[in-house]
């Protein structure tokens, strides 16, 4: 998939995920955020269950080769469905998705600096520390 492709699916995903927080939100507020997350991972987990039998995939015997953090992704998942669920109606859509991501490219910054969690390392410099403290501004911006 060449750079096109992959920005377009970085969109897709994008579209997906703010599509996801105002239809959770939605459950959210009818049913209650336990239910709304339940809702939402058991549909997710039935269509890559779904996948995994159609395409015979699937190298679950391998789990055992990965750092044990990386098998938290599944509870960092949740933690990450259940604030979009309880944020977003309260907050908005773009109000707490600049939050959320805000604080995804601090973190992913950080990450990327020391290399932590086996990410590569990619130096923190003059122009990334302002690129984040430009975003900071709009944060700044657009939640007040």
């Amino acid at each position: 998939m060449g750079n096109l492709g992959v920005i377009l699916l970085a969109m897709l995903g994008g579209l997906a995920t703010a599509l996801q927080a105002q239809f959770m939100g939605l459950l959210s507020l009818s049913l209650g955020p336990l239910e709304s997350i339940f809702i939402t991972y058991a549909g997710g987990a039935g269509v890559v269950t779904l996948a995994m039998v159609l395409t015979q995939g699937g190298n679950l015997k391998a789990w055992s080769t990965v750092p044990w953090y990386a098998l938290t992704s599944g509870l960092m998942g949740l933690v990450i469905i259940g604030s979009i669920g309880y944020v977003v109606p309260r907050l908005g859509v773009a109000a707490g998705f600049t939050i959320l991501v805000a604080t995804q490219f601090v973190a992913g910054a950080i990450i990327d600096h020391y290399g932590l969690f086996g990410a590569l390392v990619r130096p923190m410099d003059g122009p990334k520390v302002l690129g984040l403290g430009l975003l900071m501004a709009g944060v700044g911006l657009l939640v007040r």
